[in-house]
C-alpha cells in the first residue's frame, strides 16, 4: 500500500470553496477500487491550511485515480483557490 499526504494552503477568503470542491473529491475517490482510504483534514491552528491523508493499493490505483475526471476537475477547479501549489509526498508504511 501507498499513502499520500498533500497539504495545501487556500487563498483568503477561499477556504470554504475549498473545502466544498474537496468533499466532492473525497467522495468519488473513495467509490474507486483501488482506494483504501481517502480523507481531508483542516488544520486547527490555520483555517487556510488542509491536508488530504489517502491509502491506495498500489502505483496502479493512483495512476488511476490521477486520469479520473473527478481528480483532473478537482486539480482544474481548485488551482485558482489556492495560495501556491500541492506539497504532495508519498510513503510506504514500514511497520
Amino acid at each position: 500500500m501507498i499513502t499520500i499526504i498533500a497539504k495545501c494552503s487556500a487563498k483568503a477568503g477561499k477556504s470554504d470553496e475549498l473545502v466544498k470542491l474537496a468533499r466532492d473529491l473525497v467522495k468519488a475517490s473513495r467509490s474507486e477500487a483501488g482506494n483504501v482510504s481517502y480523507d481531508f483534514y483542516a488544520d486547527l491552528a490555520d483555517p487556510t491550511k488542509f491536508t488530504f491523508i489517502e491509502v491506495w493499493k498500489d502505483q496502479a490505483a493512483i495512476d488511476f485515480h490521477n486520469a479520473t475526471p473527478h481528480f483532473l476537475g478537482f486539480v482544474e477547479k481548485a488551482e485558482p483557490l489556492l495560495a501556491g501549489p500541492l506539497d504532495v509526498a508519498l510513503y510506504q508504511k514500514l511497520t
